[in-house]
């Protein structure tokens, strides 16, 4: 049965909102005036999935990485509790805040009172929900066990979530430390430095060769710095377009991946989550195939991500995916491993979990590692960096001095 949010008048003329489940827009209405409402306006929720899509693609998704960890958290517990999924969706519906959030659980609720499956009714808003949580629900319904399945979907978006977090906190610091570090340098080279040389402009006495270097580049700054600044804004651009281009962009990620440092960190961060997906796919019960469909298609890195479809065009033909993964030199050894141990063991979800949590802790350690060694690093770069701009603009006042004793 649809949803519709209407807007209405009271018998005290107050106007009052809210969502109400009918068959069409005049049945809505119908039920509104039964309950001594005036309709002024009836409109429904999501009409259908192309809708859904059309006009949730020109706005933000409803619900944030960690707003969706959230809120499967919070329904995997009401479904385990033994609350029926139709009356756990309208608990949700009725506590959320924001009001497209309370939209979309009454849409998800209206088609499972339709008849519809729960994985069925993410499917209609396939933005908000990906391909991966809706196969794991899937999976979850067809073994009768989605409750539990809904609180690992909820620990893998939670374990993601922060990962990330982390990655991105080890990076904050020394990113800001550049920011700060170029905009206190050029201010130096446009400003102070031309301010200071224009003393010694009237001056016939050569000047040091360093404050002569300086005002090189303070000049060239200063005239042509809008030009590099667009050349090097045109060139991040021609890069974005030609990596629409699959091939060189998977080209581009296999070179991204021989970097020294960033190269492995990206090896280890799409291969965590590679296993971590496949580890959830598998233990909730989809197939092996599906499941390395669907955590092929998670990662980011096109080179790895080739390699993962070529790893399942073995699989398919009859090989054990240890064998195939181990073939596949990008991937971090310790994934084939696991695979054999699991496999040899009838426990694969199980060994590809411990080698998603071993190789998400190593890209921690990695990452803290490259920041702790990059904050002292930056600061000592930019401490000469300004050294060279303060001697270039004291040089002239100390040789001044000598010449006038």
């Amino acid at each position: 049965m649809p949803a519709y949010k209407f807007e209405a008048l009271d018998a005290s003329g107050r106007t009052t909102s809210g969502l109400i489940e009918a068959d069409n827009a005049k049945a809505a209405r119908a039920q509104l005036r039964q309950q001594k409402l005036v309709p002024l306006e009836v409109q429904a929720v999501v009409a259908d999935a192309a809708e859904s899509a059309a006009g949730l693609a020109l706005r933000r998704k409803v619900f944030s990485a960690t707003g969706l960890a959230i809120w499967t958290r919070q329904l995997a517990g009401l479904v385990t509790s033994g609350l029926p999924l139709e009356r756990a969706l309208t608990a949700l519906a009725d506590e959320a805040e924001d009001l497209r959030q309370r939209e979309l659980v009454a849409h998800l609720r209206s088609e499972v009172n339709a008849g519809s499956s729960f994985a069925k009714a993410l499917a209609t808003a396939p933005r908000e929900f990906d391909e991966i949580y809706r196969a794991v629900v899937a999976a979850g319904e067809q073994s009768g066990n989605l409750g539990l399945v809904l609180e690992k979907l909820a620990d893998d978006l939670e374990e993601r979530q922060a990962l990330r977090g982390r990655l991105v906190s080890a990076a904050l610091y020394p990113a800001i430390v550049s920011l700060v570090a170029v905009v206190i340098v050029v201010f130096l080279v446009t400003y102070v430095v031309p301010q200071v040389a224009s003393v010694f402009s009237g001056s016939k006495q050569a000047l040091p060769f360093l404050t002569v270097a300086m005002l090189a580049i303070s000049g060239f700054v200063r005239q042509w710095g809008w030009l590099a600044a667009l050349l090097i804004a045109a060139g991040f651009g021609l890069l974005a377009l030609m990596l629409r281009n699959e091939a060189f962009r998977e080209r581009f990620d296999a070179a991204w991946l021989r970097l020294p440092l960033i190269g492995r960190l990206a090896r280890g961060y799409n291969a965590a989550r590679f296993a971590g997906t496949l580890a959830m796919l598998a233990g909730a019960g989809v197939p092996i195939l599906k499941a390395l469909q669907a955590a092929a298609e998670t990662l980011n890195n096109r080179a790895l991500r080739a390699d993962a479809l070529d790893a399942l065009v073995q699989v398919r033909e009859g090989a054990p995916l240890a064998a195939a993964l181990a073939g596949k030199k990008r991937f971090p050894g310790l994934l084939a491993m696991f695979s054999r141990l699991g496999e040899q063991t009838g426990t694969l979800p199980q060994m590809l979990q411990r080698a998603a949590n071993q190789l998400g802790q190593e890209v921690q350690r990695r990452a803290l590692q490259m920041a702790t060694i990059l904050e002292p690093l930056l600061i000592v770069v930019m401490g000469v960096v300004v050294m060279l701009i303060v001697l270039a603009v004291l040089l002239p006042i100390i040789q001044l001095n000598s010449w006038v004793r």
